[in-house]
């Protein structure tokens, strides 16, 4: 297996089946079943991919129809999303959290003819849709569903779909997938929409495939291409993970193993053992603050050796390397940090967060573990990688390194951060206006600002429609504040405002763990709402932010917070699939309690 395999590939289907034909009856796909890991094959899961695309075929859908994909993680997502590409038709991924009117919306926007869902509990908002919609001619469940016919449209079941002579099967698919070239539409992931509504962009095939090479270059340089496995947490409908969590690992030709969900994700970790994982900052925050409270509870000398490692990892984060640091870290290499990473399964090669800005001091901390964290960037409309640290270019927290292989950045001259090449999106599906506002000359409009460091890696300053403009024409960055108040203990989730006003403020998710402590010290009963009402409360929730302002400027100083009623999710729409928040519906929830802030 080459990277050059990777760059030659037509499409991303005729790359799945060339590492299947190399890799035969070595593990693939892997899922907990009966509380064990059962693992497919690269061999059986090619011919239940070819055998699925030609019973596609046989219901009458054909080349660029648009077939919806409704699933958790799991083998069978992969194998239908390749067998919808093998097909000839469109994958249109859908998450699984989404409510009846966000089917509705997707289903009469992609005019798709065709429907894979999972499970009975999924298809039950999305029944519904499909039924208003009129488009679907065919529901196809993974799992036994309730709903068994409909005079609108016929249902199948997944396994009785792969059935059949698989030689015969694979001929066919050889034969269509040769017409499929890498310019291609290969899905339309709709966007997550943290401003609106959904807009479903245009991924071709080329697009992931310059991703994938991208990506298994900065592996195969830095770390070594050897028998990598991916533990596969975030949704697969996001871009980040269909490209980085299933195509990535399908160009090296490595095993996908699916984790079974967060509450059991650290457990997941260190039975499968991966050598890769494509993580959200938002996770990783969470980690970090689970690994330091279960610090906390060990004594003093585990707390001791915690507060010598944060400070050495400030030091070399800040280029102040000292001779004096050697012994204490010789003791902490043997002590430590061979705990936390075996956390971790013992083989990490590499964390790698992406979807959304990671705060420094995150980074920082799990590089002082031992634990190599490289922070990408992108978006959806780009493949979705641009860029991502590795080592050989010079590890920086701050940044989220070079542009990958084959893409260009320049930024513009307002600090928008611009971006050209095969990754870049063809247009947002039928959506012209948008497409021509958005992609520019072959320039991909990133909507980001930023710029370049001395070594050519890109630093972030922020969102450009998030940026927020005081009163008196001055550019502070929310998500930085944001970043730096939810790593205080106090503080679990939050969000700035301060546009065309005199300050900024923020709207404050107290955490759930300390104010649970706080209560049973200062002997009063667990209410958050009741507590949050509680003036000494409040002042301890003040002293967290204060805190933070001792590290902001008079401009980005947060001098007055609200809380919020609830923790934003993304059951109650306020926040992503991929744990970002949603500005515009938290501020229609609480703009007046906002608004209020200032009159106080």
């Amino acid at each position: 297996m080459q990277l050059s395999d990777i760059d030659s590939a037509q499409n991303l289907v005729q790359l799945f089946l060339s590492r299947a034909d190399e890799r035969g009856d070595a593990p693939f796909l892997g899922a907990k079943r009966d509380g064990s890991w059962q693992t497919i094959s690269w061999k059986v899961a090619a011919e239940r991919v070819c055998k699925l695309a030609e019973s596609l075929r046989g219901l009458g859908l054909n080349s660029g129809d648009r077939v919806v994909l409704v699933s958790e993680n799991r083998p069978e997502w992969c194998i239908a999303d390749l067998a919808i590409m093998a097909a000839g038709c469109v994958t249109v991924p859908a998450y699984t959290t989404n409510t009846e009117r966000d089917h509705q919306h997707i289903l009469d926007d992609s005019g798709a003819r065709a429907v894979i869902v999972s499970t009975d509990k999924l298809s039950r908002p999305l029944i519904p849709a499909i039924m208003r919609t009129g488009n679907v001619d065919h529901v196809i469940g993974i799992e036994p569903l309730k709903v068994q016919q409909s005079g609108s449209f016929a249902f199948h079941r997944c396994e009785e779909m792969m059935q059949g002579d698989a030689a015969e099967a694979r001929r066919a698919v050889d034969e269509r997938i040769a017409g499929i070239a890498r310019d291609d539409t290969a899905c339309i992931i709709y966007t997550s929409g943290t401003g609106g509504a959904p807009r479903g962009v245009l991924q071709h095939h080329g697009a992931i495939l310059c991703n994938a090479v991208g990506a298994a270059s900065i592996i195969a340089e830095d770390f070594g291409w050897d028998e990598e496995r991916f533990l596969s947490f975030l949704p697969l409908s996001h871009a980040y993970e269909h490209s980085g969590g299933q195509y990535l690992p399908i160009s090296l030709g490595a095993e996908i193993y699916y984790a079974e969900g967060l509450e059991k994700l650290a457990s997941n970790i260190e039975e499968v053992r991966p050598t890769i994982m494509v993580v959200v900052p938002r996770l990783f925050e969470v980690l970090r603050t689970r690994i330091m409270k279960q610090v906390e509870k060990q004594g003093k000398l585990p707390n001791y050796l915690m507060r010598q490692a944060m400070a050495i990892g400030e030091r070399r984060a800040e280029g102040r390397r000292r001779l004096a640091d050697l012994p204490m870290n010789l003791l902490l290499n043997r002590t430590l940090r061979p705990k936390i990473r075996q956390r971790f399964g013992g083989r990490i090669k590499a964390l790698v967060s992406g979807g959304a800005p990671l705060n420094p001091d995150v980074g920082v901390f799990f590089e002082t573990m031992g634990l190599t964290l490289l922070q990408g960037y992108g978006q959806t409309e780009a493949g979705p990688v641009i860029s991502c640290n590795r080592p050989a270019a010079g590890i920086a927290m701050d940044t989220v390194g070079p542009p990958m292989r084959g893409v260009e950045v320049k930024i513009a001259e307002d600090g928008e951060i611009l971006v050209r090449g095969e990754l870049v999106m063809k247009g947002y599906w039928r959506n012209e206006a948008e497409t021509a506002r958005t992609v520019v000359d072959g320039w991909l409009h990133t909507g980001d600002i930023g710029h370049l460091d001395d070594r050519g890696r890109i630093m972030i300053t922020d969102r450009k429609k998030d940026m927020i403009v005081n009163d008196k024409g001055d550019n502070v960055a929310p998500q930085k504040i944001e970043g730096m108040l939810t790593l205080q203990p106090e503080i679990a989730q939050a969000m700035v405002s301060g546009d065309k006003r005199p300050y900024v403020v923020a709207l404050v998710v107290p955490d759930a763990e300390w104010a649970l402590e706080w209560a049973r010290q200062n002997g009063e009963k667990f209410d958050l709402r009741v507590l949050q009402d509680f003036p000494p409360f409040r002042t301890a929730v003040r002293e967290a932010i204060d805190r933070v302002n001792q590290d902001l400027s008079v401009i980005e100083k947060v001098r007055q917070f609200a809380f919020a009623d609830e923790a934003f999710a993304i059951e109650n729409e306020e926040m992503t699939p991929s744990m970002k928040i949603r500005r515009h519906k938290i501020r229609a929830r609480y703009g007046e309690r906002l608004d209020a802030l200032y009159r106080s």
